[in-house]
């Protein structure tokens, strides 16, 4: 079976709490075939730094029961390592989810390139901040050709 490129995110909320309602648009690129979320799991800390842990089964918590038709395929691969790493990384009076997601859409992308001969050489995300950059950059551009300016 091959495997898309897995990442993970970290989702923050202020205070202790979640009510799912993110989870209809992580289910909208579920269930197209986007991803596939591998492991989800919920972390809490609290004012004093101290830290919970919520394995995410949605089998018998109410807040995660709009998560649950996501989790068919959930392998649960966050080790206690990781998650505490993550953890020292929260602001207190933090709740966060974690999910660990497959691109599926790069699974026929990568089988093709497998096929071809080639190999995945580099890959690299683009942090939030420099897309709002560049996009504010083409935003200018973009109004100065407009205005026969540039």
């Amino acid at each position: 079976m091959t495997l898309g490129p897995l990442e993970y995110i970290v989702i923050g909320f202020d205070g202790p709490t979640f009510d799912g309602s993110i989870a209809n648009e992580l289910g909208r690129v579920v269930e197209n075939g986007t991803i596939r979320i591998v492991d989800i799991v919920g972390i809490i800390k609290d004012v004093s730094g101290d830290v919970a842990i919520i394995e995410i089964d949605a089998k018998s918590d109410p807040r995660f029961a709009s998560i649950a038709p996501l989790l068919k395929d959930r392998m649960g691969l966050f080790t206690p390592e990781d998650l505490a790493t993550i953890a020292v990384r929260l602001p207190e009076e933090t709740a966060a989810l974690v999910v660990l997601f497959e691109h599926r859409w790069a699974v026929h992308v990568k089988e093709a390139i497998a096929a071809a001969g080639g190999q995945l050489i580099a890959r690299e995300v683009i942090a939030p901040e420099i897309l709002e950059e560049v996009a504010a950059e083409l935003e200018a551009h973009t109004a100065q050709v407009e205005a026969g300016v540039a």
